[in-house]
């Protein structure tokens, strides 16, 4: 809960901690469930999923169980980074995931977050813990180091103030490492993420542009750690990337027709 200490919780307060508390791992709560989950009364809670099940924004099972309603669904749909980009990318994510038969990742940054905004994953590809409308922190994944290599330096700041939570023993630790990580990826044009989120996985990522040459997403295919050279795979992505800037109406490169 993101309440002000300088003032009491608003409707609206109420109403997205409620929403809140729905994640991928309990995206079915009863309505006590979501009165803890909240931290809301029990007849508060009461009343607002009524009035949110009404509006479709919440829908109830026949065991009394509250979900998310498709139409949030569709009002996310209409963010910024939603559909459009998505529909920009997607041909380019079909080619690389047919080229590699394995996930293809497109993201954008939130704050020290990145949002998985699609996926494309085939039966055989190495498991990873991503989904469409999950979260991960950047420093530790290949497309949020690509995203906070291009990011406002206050974001960056934000970012290395840290804490930089790890997950294995390879994810960037330190601000210093970081650092160094981020000027790369700015000097290469891509990122290689090793074993940061998973040991048995790793990453190329590539920044996309739009029209005012500002990275505004990028994308990434994971693959397993072992016995894969990410090198091999860098210039697939990068082409997926420019593909999707072309479409978004990024200028070209310097010295490029």
């Amino acid at each position: 809960m993101r309440h002000s200490a300088q003032r009491p919780p608003s409707v609206v307060d109420r109403v997205l901690d409620l929403l809140g508390a729905f994640t991928a791992e309990r995206p079915r709560l009863t309505l006590s469930e979501l009165s803890r989950r909240a931290g809301l009364p029990l007849s508060t809670t009461h009343r607002l999923a009524g009035e949110l099940t009404r509006r479709g924004a919440l829908v109830r099972d026949e065991a009394g169980g509250y979900r998310v309603g498709l139409w949030l669904w569709e009002v996310a749909s209409l963010a910024p980074h939603g559909a459009e980009l998505r529909e920009s990318a997607m041909p380019f994510l079909e080619d690389l995931y047919e080229a590699t038969h394995q996930n293809v990742q497109l993201a954008v940054l939130d704050g020290p977050e990145v949002v998985f905004v699609e996926r494309i994953s085939g039966r055989g590809a190495v498991n990873v813990v991503t989904r469409v409308g999950g979260r991960l922190p950047a420093h530790a994944t290949g497309v949020g180091q690509v995203l906070l290599a291009h990011a406002p330096a206050e974001t960056q700041e934000e970012v290395l103030a840290g804490p930089l939570k790890t997950f294995t023993p390879k994810t960037i630790g330190s601000p210093a490492q970081l650092r160094r990580v981020l000027a790369d990826v700015r000097r290469d044009g891509y990122a290689i993420s090793d074993g940061q989120i998973e040991l048995i996985a790793l990453s190329v990522a590539a920044p996309v542009r739009d029209a005012t040459d500002d990275v505004v997403a990028a994308i990434s295919v994971v693959v397993p750690a072992e016995g894969t050279d990410p090198r091999t795979l860098v210039p697939a992505v990068r082409a997926a990337a420019r593909g999707i800037s072309r479409v978004l109406g990024a200028p070209r490169p310097a010295g490029r027709e």
